[in-house]
């Protein structure tokens, strides 16, 4: 009788365990679904997807950013600011968001480098010392993954004309096709 309930309470626990173990399901990264996203594991792993791969790039901006382009109109007295859209978007490569600090050989230094860093914010800088900023990228953590959330490029500086926005909106998209070419 001993024998029979102890294998009646294996085949409980048996059958327990199985509808548990299917229940709670396999989390691991090849078994996720298609249409979900996985979290990050860490901001250099995102950052290295993010400037090697347009189409993962392209989903981790946040469009349209929290900063419009800010252009000072045909009669310079007044301001004209456009959404910061996808269309407008300057595909970032790992050179163009890598920390360095380079010596020019007239005598400027151009410094890129994260100026916050904290765990769920970062914000990437790159111009000349004792000049305006070229570049300013705000990542921030989002639900487990990071996002690109603002960012001031000098494609767009204030001293664009907004005559040439179209032109330039053209440039950017030539560079981006070319970045695609390389890291689709």
């Amino acid at each position: 009788m001993n024998a029979k309930r102890f294998a009646l309470c294996l085949l409980m626990v048996t059958m327990l365990a199985s509808v548990c173990f299917i229940s709670c399901g396999n989390t691991s990264a090849k078994d996720v679904t298609p249409g979900t996203t996985q979290k990050d594991d860490s901001f250099e792993a995102f950052l290295t997807k993010f400037t090697s791969s347009a189409a993962f790039q392209y989903t981790r901006v946040k469009f349209p950013l929290k900063t419009p382009i800010t252009l000072m109109s045909d009669d310079g007295n007044s301001e004209k600011t456009f959404p910061f859209t996808k269309e407008k978007w300057p595909l970032l490569d790992e050179e163009t968001l890598k920390e360095e600090r380079i010596v020019q050989d007239e005598g400027g230094v151009y410094v890129s480098r994260f100026v916050v860093n904290e765990p769920t914010h970062k914000e990437f800088e790159a111009g000349y010392e004792e000049s305006e900023v070229d570049l300013r990228v705000v990542f921030e953590l989002i639900d487990g993954n990071w996002y690109v959330t603002d960012c001031y490029t000098a494609w767009y500086s204030f001293d664009l004309p907004i005559a040439d926005l179209k032109e330039t909106i053209s440039q950017v998209q030539e560079e981006n096709k070319a970045f695609e070419e390389v890291h689709p």
